[in-house]
């Protein structure tokens, strides 16, 4: 999982592999969360420290210091401890990074720290029971990822339980448990996971090219490790990596967060200080591995020609790959520069020759720079019928243009505000900052790194990011890969006809006994106190456009979060698509200014302004530092009263569109998701249209200027800004630049018909060729936002399949049975109901069992419904994350801005947690009965042809 927003531009890249999916699959903002997040906003408004607001009140950044009250101490058993106090939400992050990764492996073992991180869920000697659990209980936001040089574990909760925290992950580093039967159980739980990359083209190819590059080095290896290699891991050797790596010198804890410095050192030292030191027993896998700075010798294959997959997909795709000099090289520096000025953002070069050119609908890069060495890698997907040949060709002039030509002082300097910017901007939630000082200190002995990098990266001369490109983007140097898509055999929209469950039954298992996990918790204590002491400020334009403001003085940046009811439930069958075009083009041109200045005026300053259609209206993203606010506001003001959708922009965004349809249906995950929507809801519904390849041919230019000027509007918009900025001052400056944007017309209406559940199981099966993994989505019509039973609904969701690893589906499925990498339920309660949903990956010839295991136990639960201890169990869990998600500005700003377009009160984001806590288990059974059907259930497995479910096709 990638761990930071934009992390890959400036660290490590984005293929880590975590514990589990960190959330019910995405697909345009279709499926939404099932536990809407409530705030304890009152240290976050007005509470941050008189130095924190000093530094996020100034307009130059540079004032701002990523380590401030930072405290390293290493412990007598050597353990390395980071402590950062950080007051502005009653919430703290535990981490612990371990120094082993893929580079600590060898063939024959490639994938053993990746299978360890998952027996490091599955208990220890003295607490034999699923860890997910106990943080759940504790109501953590908590997982796990492992790289190429580290794997960590970590978890935010409210500050009270820091000692639980503590204790939790103290015992596991020492006392895991680590058994026969453990291990073959998660080993396929394991292989689901990898099996679940392979359906990926990107992820094949990506494979091939950098065994190429790396043949004799650990980096050459997948990071999650190879199915023939999991298979054959035994008991002995995941201990011995346990044992190896697993120790207090060989590990960093970060602690971040609302803390006091000295008490928390003395707690750490009571919990981990004894920990005895594995020093004695651990050798380098290599000898000097972790000392070793040198660039990676990497023997590129012989012949120059690239490596070319031939395999079902369903876009060709070009990966090149560079060897790089490890993360303390002093070339670095000019090396992130030279990245950012090459694929950052729709102004890089890359991306205008490749994109804006239509040869590729998709294209970018990132560099790595790692302990033992690293890589630069550009990929692109073609555009409809262009040849890889031709971007590989235009890719090399591109470069050889850098290489020849010194880059302009304006690309410079905005390549050098995008990555100060991005950094800022990804440390504004104490999770992100730990992990930044985690990966700096692991990575490079210094937890300083990244700031002195910034210092490094200010000094940068054109001439610096010339000589790099010529010393390291050597044609000579390159590794290519080209995925050529076989033709595929099938054609059609994923149809079929309907047939029933297979009789087949599989015990499952007894309910987690919340009185057996109590038994296992560290003792915590729960604050008295957490009533919200400020709300949003609210104003409402003369236009009907409504505003809703937070102001956070933590960091100097601002988070911008939108909604326009202009989403593809207002698309008409025969132009499927046009919502989406028309978001996708808004930043296309206006009346004044082209794409390329709209994206410069941004990018220039390091912000970010996105619009995306979804099944209930248009998002609205944007992130800038605080003193670019004024010009974030001036550009979306812009965009959304002058856009003017220039036809050769139209042209090139159907391409991609196109483009991107194919790739889709190529994906499992977005052909199950779509079946099911589309076989839940008739044609007459508005939650039914799916663009097609002739719906979006068909789509006119006038067709879009035509929906911009119905469904763009003021009185059906909403912004929502937290951050760092003078309520005041923003009131007025959204006034000057939206208040004089009118509504034409009458506001637009839609029918919403009823929709029953099917009279009986309905199952399905889309076969997509070459996939090695089922994806399965199994649901009907649920209930909408305002539905009087939701609380005890998201209770329910809770105990039922709310995480992967703490409920009664996690713990069966995945768990005992270890059929599935991850599996769990949703309800979209929207505007309009929305979506009851299970979700879940699993291998062909495990799909029928998996499913019907899970049939038998939502069965289970509508017959005999839950207990008592769950219901408490999952009512605690649930209000104590609450703050812990209210923490991060991304999640305040979208509850604060759905709570407004569902039509709930302001003070909702501080009732949430009494209205769960109300929840009775009479409640939860009710709702278990009227909610849960499984025998009218459709289930739609989309991948591998699938025995006992009906075939249907992906076109």
């Amino acid at each position: 999982m990638s761990f930071l927003s934009n992390w890959h531009q400036y660290r490590i890249p984005t293929f880590l592999f975590s514990l589990c999916l960190s959330a019910v699959l995405l697909f345009s903002g279709e499926v939404s969360k099932t536990q809407p997040l409530a705030a304890t906003v009152s240290n976050i408004a007005e509470a941050a420290p008189a130095g924190q607001v000093a530094a996020a009140m100034s307009a130059d950044e540079t004032s701002l210091s990523l380590t401030e009250n930072v405290r390293k101490t290493v412990l007598e058993n050597q353990l390395t401890v980071l402590t950062k106090e950080v007051h502005t939400a009653p919430v703290v992050t535990v981490q612990v990074w371990y120094k082993v990764g893929s580079r600590n492996e060898e063939p024959g073992v490639n994938g053993i720290a990746h299978q360890l991180e998952h027996m490091m869920f599955k208990g220890t000697k003295d607490r034999p029971i699923q860890f997910g659990r106990l943080f759940n209980a504790l109501g953590s936001n908590s997982n796990a990822f492992t790289s190429y040089d580290q794997t960590a574990y970590f978890g935010t909760v409210e500050r009270d339980k820091l000692r639980a925290m503590l204790e939790l992950e103290a015992d596991r580093m020492q006392n895991a448990l680590i058994n026969a039967e453990q291990l073959a159980s998660e080993k396929r739980v394991v292989i689901s996971e990898l099996q679940g990359y392979e359906n990926s083209p990107d992820y094949r190819l990506e494979r091939a090219v950098m065994r190429s590059v790396f043949p004799t080095q650990p980096y050459g290896l997948p990071v999650g490790g190879t199915k023939a290699d999991v298979e054959k891991f035994t008991v002995e050797q995941v201990q011995y990596y346990y044992h190896k790596y697993y120790s207090p010198n060989n590990a960093t804890l970060v602690i971040v967060g609302d803390i006091e410095t000295e008490p928390t050192l003395k707690l750490v030292k009571e919990i981990f200080g004894n920990l005895p030191n594995r020093a004695g027993e651990r050798q380098s896998a290599r000898a000097g591995e972790n000392e070793r700075q040198d660039s990676p010798t990497s023997s590129l294959p012989s012949s120059k020609s690239p490596i070319t997959l031939r395999e079902a997909g369903s876009a060709p795709i070009l990966q090149i790959v560079y060897p790089l000099p490890p993360t303390n090289h002093p070339d670095v520096a000019a090396l992130k520069v030279m990245d950012y000025i090459l694929t950052g953002g729709r102004s890089s070069r890359v991306y205008q020759a490749l994109v804006e050119s239509g040869l590729a609908s998709n294209a970018g890069g990132y560099a790595a720079n790692l302990i033992a060495g690293g890589w630069y890698q550009l990929s692109a997907t073609a555009a409809l019928n262009r040849k890889l040949t031709e971007i590989d060709r235009v890719l090399q002039q591109t470069i050889a243009d850098l290489q020849n030509q010194s880059v302009t002082e304006e690309e410079l300097n905005r390549a050098k505000a995008q990555f100060r910017a991005s950094v800022i901007l990804s440390n504004r939630e104490i999770t992100a900052q730990a992990m930044q000082l985690g990966d700096d200190e692991t990575s490079t002995g210094d937890y300083r790194y990244t700031e002195r990098l910034l210092k490094e990266i200010a000094d940068v001369s054109a001439a610096d990011v010339q000589r790099v490109a010529q010393k390291y983007l050597q044609e000579s140097d390159r590794a290519v890969g080209y995925f050529e898509p076989t033709e595929l055999t099938a054609d059609g929209g994923g149809g079929g006809t309907n047939s029933s469950q297979t009789s087949e039954q599989f015990n499952v298992g007894r309910p987690v006994d919340p009185a057996e996990l109590a038994k296992y918790l560290p003792e915590f204590t729960t604050s008295a106190t957490s009533t919200v002491q400020s709300l949003p400020q609210s104003f409402k334009l003369s236009n009907g456009l409504q505003v809703l403001l937070i102001r956070d003085r933590s960091t100097p940046t601002v988070t911008l979060s939108g909604y326009i009811q202009a989403g593809t439930e207002f698309d008409l069958p025969a132009s499927a698509g046009t919502a989406a075009l028309t978001a996708e083009n808004l930043m296309n041109g206006t009346k004044t200014k082209d794409a390329l200045t709209l994206a410069k005026t941004l990018e220039d300053r390091g912000a970010s302004l996105d619009f995306g259609a979804a099944r209930e209206g248009v998002s609205v993203d944007g992130y800038s530092l605080s003193k670019d606010l004024p010009t974030l506001i001036e550009t979306l003001a812009d965009v959304l009263q002058n856009a003017n959708f220039p036809k050769d922009q139209l042209e090139l965004s159907r391409q991609r569109a196109i483009t991107d349809l194919k790739e889709r249906l190529d994906s499992p995950d977005y052909l199950a998701y779509r079946t099911l929507q589309q076989t839940v809801y008739p044609k007459v519904h508005p939650f039914h249209a799916y663009p097609t390849y002739d719906s979006l041919k068909r789509i006119s230019e006038a067709d879009i200027m035509s929906f911009y000027k119905q469904h763009y509007r003021p009185d059906t918009t909403v912004v929502t800004l937290v951050g760092n900025f003078e309520p005041q001052e923003v009131r007025s400056l959204i006034e000057t630049q939206l208040g004089s944007w009118k509504a034409s017309g009458n506001l637009p209406k839609l029918n919403f018909p009823n929709v029953p559940l099917p009279q009986k199981l309905v199952r399905l099966n889309p076969v997509i060729p070459g996939k090695t993994q089922a994806i399965t989505f199994m649901g009907y019509r649920g209930i909408n936002r305002k539905d009087p039973r939701y609380y005890a609904t998201l209770v329910l969701n809770q105990i039922l399949g709310g995480d992967t690893l703490s409920s009664r589906l996690g713990t069966e499925i995945r768990d005992r049975q270890g059929l599935t990498y991850g599996i769990y339920s949703a309800f979209q309660a929207g505007e309009e109901p929305g979506l009851f949903l299970i979700n879940m990956q699993t291998a062909p010839e495990d799909t029928n069992k998996a499913i019907a295991s899970t049939i038998a136990l939502l069965q289970d639960v509508h017959s005999q419904g839950v207990t008592p201890a769950e219901v408490d169990t999952a009512k605690r869990s649930i209000s104590s994350s609450y703050s812990v998600e209210l923490a991060d500005p991304d999640n305040l700003t979208s509850e604060i801005l759905m709570n407004e377009v569902y039509g709930l009160t302001s003070a909702e984001i501080r009732d949430f947690p009494r209205k769960i806590l109300a929840v009775t288990q009479a409640q939860v059974n009710r709702v278990a009965k009227d909610l849960l059907q499984p025998d009218n259930l459709i289930v739609v497995t989309a991948g591998p042809s699938i025995a006992g479910g009906s075939s249907a096709s992906t076109r």
